[in-house]
């Protein structure tokens, strides 16, 4: 009977190509979960407006009480000069409130981690203050500021604060007793502790945060530009909406639900660049 056992360069062989397989296979998949993650969107976003319109001409809903999709395009299409020029201002302030806000609570989490007096003395006031409400926060700041861009800033700023310094705190503290040992071993100082363990242990957390902030201090900068301001997406959705301009309302919500969309999509690709090696427990 013929000898069948196989060589170990035969078999080593056949092992390399399971390997390719599996590699293309998985790439394979990788690409396709790329594209799925495009396309749901994508489609989803039609599927609604597809319901929308129809509705609308359906139930024969008046145009002053709910628009159909065409109709907020096409102000969209005329008037989008006017809606950028309103999106400048409060794409500033939102930016410079998500700016302020964050260094302030990234300054502050570092004091509470290495000041536990800090923390008991300052925290309690942080959380009384993110209770109250944005709209009564609003007046408040007009009134100590004026009615330029500064309370619409500050408004957007203390938005974006508390969330931020809860999670930054955390991330500063949330490092190993092992970890901390080691660096101590190491004689490292307590500037490299904070910077390549605390720091570094912290950036997930971070981010997090700051997604969260990116959509928030846009609506902390509408919100305060209802209080007294002549421009921005606030005040254009305040002047559709006592002039019954249902198209232009809609319009200018679009205008701003993308603009923070963005402002988001900039983050996570920052934390995408940022955090590579973390890239395995982020996905």
């Amino acid at each position: 009977m013929a000898n069948t056992t196989l060589s170990p360069m035969a078999m080593g062989g056949g092992a390399f190509v399971d390997d390719a397989e599996a590699q293309a296979r998985f790439a394979a998949r990788q690409r396709y979960l790329a594209r799925r993650r495009r396309i749901l969107p994508v489609v989803a976003v039609l599927g609604l407006l597809l319901i929308w319109w129809q509705s609308v001409e359906i139930f024969d809903i008046k145009p002053f009480i709910a628009p159909s999709p065409v109709a907020v395009a096409q102000v969209l299409y005329e008037r989008f000069g006017m809606l950028m020029t309103n999106l400048l201002p409060t794409a500033i302030e939102a930016v410079c409130g998500f700016a302020l806000g964050n260094i302030a609570a990234i300054t502050l989490a570092t004091a509470f981690v290495y000041s536990k007096t800090t923390e008991e003395a300052f925290f309690p006031i942080a959380v009384m203050v993110n209770t109250i409400p944005v709209v009564a926060k609003a007046p408040i700041l007009v009134l100590l500021l004026g009615n330029g861009m500064e309370p619409k800033i500050a408004i957007a700023a203390l938005i974006c604060f508390f969330p931020t310094l809860v999670n930054m705190t955390r991330g500063l503290r949330d490092v190993r007793t092992e970890q901390l040992e080691l660096m101590r071993i190491l004689s490292a100082t307590p500037r490299e502790v904070f910077f390549k363990l605390r720091v570094r242990n912290a950036m997930p957390y971070l981010f997090s945060a700051l997604k969260i902030a990116a959509s928030t201090a846009v609506i902390g900068a509408i919100v305060g530009e209802w209080i007294g301001s002549t421009k921005g997406i606030g005040a254009l959705i305040i002047h559709a909406t006592h002039n019954f301009d249902s198209p232009l309302l809609y319009a200018t919500i679009v205008v701003g639900s993308t603009f923070s969309a963005l402002f988001f999509g900039v983050i996570s690709f920052a934390e995408r660049r940022v955090l590579r090696w973390n890239v395995g427990q982020n996905s």
